[in-house]
């Protein structure tokens, strides 16, 4: 007889999908379709802790270019620990931000290195080198809206860029004003403020940029995971954005973020509670 589980099914497609994935090729794809940004168009900085991370947070930037018209441009801040793997690195993360339509700024030569608290303690003089650059890249960019790692995401580079970024900004004019967001993979936030939705053409798109860092995910094809990551935290975000015991909102794939200000000196409330933004909503509703 049988089974009449439809679960199974369920479940075994999601195995099947998975390891049919593994066979997929690596890069190599035709650069996605890309929006026309105006010459004078704001800017949004990625500050990623390693090649990938702006694929892997990269739910809402991408929708602030495709909707918003805003230039996404990644900053490297390092190319990981490797040293025989940095050049090679910052090629494929050349080629996943062509892919999604992102610029790129390298901060230096094969990135920063030891980008952690304990530098932050024990070497200072090394440190500030660092924020020097950052704060650079800052005040020569001028954004409106920053990506940065919130302050407890596990991987000690993920901490030390939170904190390198922190630092950067305490040493701009007071004037100086941008949206602060807060990002997470290795560790998850405790108290997210947003939850913003993503398409199954941006998602396949992240992914495919994602496959680009060949080098890592031959190691780890952590790129096919992506998808359930996304949904996982339609269910962490239901409760944690939209408040304890509330019903999940239709989405399929989100990603989950804190958004406050950076303005006179210190970050800034924006609102309270949490917001949740749909794809048929307008993301730059939240930076007007």
């Amino acid at each position: 007889m049988p089974d009449m589980n439809p679960y199974l099914n369920f479940v075994s497609e999601f195995a099947r999908f998975l390891k049919e994935g593994k066979s997929y090729p690596l890069g190599g794809f035709p650069v996605a379709p890309q929006p026309k940004l105006a010459e004078n168009a704001p800017k949004a900085l990625i500050f990623s802790p390693h090649p990938d991370d702006e694929c892997i947070i990269g739910g809402l930037a991408l929708r602030l270019m495709r909707e918003g018209g805003i230039k996404v441009i990644n900053v490297a801040v390092t190319q990981g620990s490797k040293k025989e793997r940095q050049a090679e690195r910052y090629k494929e993360l050349e080629e996943a931000c062509h892919y999604l339509g992102f610029g790129l700024i390298q901060t230096v030569p094969n990135g920063l290195e030891k980008v952690t608290v304990q530098t932050r303690e024990k070497d200072p003089g090394h440190w500030e080198k660092s924020v020097r650059v950052v704060a650079n890249i800052l005040a020569t960019n001028k954004p409106r809206v920053i990506f940065v790692p919130h302050d407890r995401d596990w991987n000690g580079t993920h901490i030390g860029v939170h904190h390198l970024v922190m630092d950067a900004l305490k040493t701009l004019p007071m004037e100086f004003e941008c949206y602060f967001v807060e990002t997470e993979f290795w560790g998850a936030m405790d108290t997210p403020n947003l939850m913003v939705e993503s398409s199954v053409k941006d998602v396949a798109d992240l992914v495919t940029a994602t496959s680009f860092h060949v080098g890592e995910v031959r190691r780890n094809p952590y790129h096919l995971l992506l998808p359930a990551w996304l949904q996982d935290n339609v269910r962490r975000g239901g409760e944690l954005v939209g408040g304890q015991g509330e019903a999940a909102p239709e989405f399929t794939f989100a990603t989950l973020y804190r958004l406050r200000k950076w303005s006179q000196g210190h970050l800034v409330k924006l609102y309270d509670g949490g917001k949740q933004i749909s794809s048929n909503r307008n993301p730059m509703e939240l930076f007007q």
